[in-house]
């Protein structure tokens, strides 16, 4: 099975090293690396030069923001696996890709998704909190559930039946098509229980509890732009579920 995997970058070159290098170590032998940068200015185009024999395609032009260059990643991808790896987020072992096309093939679903670790900016050896996501259940996104969107991956025939990111979310456009291919389509899923990500702190929708606040209003806004009916606390308790990853211990 070919997996592509697409990574939106703007002034990246502080990171993308090492999301790129968790992609060339990957034992999988069909992957499709595409990097859709928005036309950064800080030497992230450097390194994706310096790395070209490991990136499939590039571009680097003005986009819209983030969710519109994960778009044009996907318009892009040709593997029948579809993953987004942020450019501050990066692969924990060599065999993540080939244990989840394994599962893939196992489980005959039409997405995958594991765990995920934040960890410090400068210190990735400092894990900050642990997103372990549990078995799947559709009704568990009434209670604020999600999976880790860069742990996700899924069919990319999806994205061409389902759709792909709503660009008038700003932050909230991961979540919003979780919600619509899992809990409104009931699209297939299957946990893979390992971790499988680490995801540095500081992403565009927990840098502050002000841009968090506005994450959470999005969050309501994608239950109602798929004309669905959340609990009155569904919203809130979201972001109340990312106070236990503080306290779990999990590892690889």
């Amino acid at each position: 099975m070919k997996v592509s995997i697409i990574t939106a970058t703007f002034n990246s070159a502080e990171t993308l090293q090492d999301t790129i290098h968790s992609i060339g170590i990957q034992t999988h032998s069909d992957i499709e690396y595409i990097i859709i940068d928005g036309g950064s200015k800080d030497g992230t185009i450097d390194i994706i030069k310096k790395n070209s024999n490991l990136v499939t395609y590039w571009v680097s032009e003005p986009d819209h923001g983030i969710y519109d260059a994960m778009n044009k990643g996907i318009n892009m991808a040709t593997g029948e696996i579809v993953a987004i790896l942020n450019s501050d987020d990066f692969y924990v072992h060599e065999h993540v890709i080939s244990e989840v096309v394994n599962c893939f093939k196992q489980n005959q679903v039409n997405s995958i998704y594991g765990n995920l670790q934040y960890v410090g900016r400068e210190n990735t050896s400092k894990v900050i909190r642990h997103w372990v996501s549990g078995h799947y259940q559709r009704h568990k996104f009434l209670f604020g559930w999600m999976p880790p969107h860069p742990a996700f991956f899924v069919k990319r025939n999806l994205y061409l039946f389902l759709g792909q990111f709503n660009t008038q979310l700003k932050t909230s456009a991961d979540y919003e098509l979780m919600l619509r291919f899992l809990y409104k389509h009931k699209v297939s899923s299957h946990y893979l229980p390992e971790l499988l990500v680490k995801m540095r702190v500081g992403g565009a929708s927990n840098q502050s509890w002000k841009k968090r606040v506005v994450a959470n209003l999005e969050d309501r806004r994608a239950w109602k732009m798929n004309r669905l009916q959340p609990y009155f606390f569904t919203a809130a308790l979201k972001p109340l579920r990312k106070i236990n990853q503080f306290f779990i211990f999990y590892s690889a």
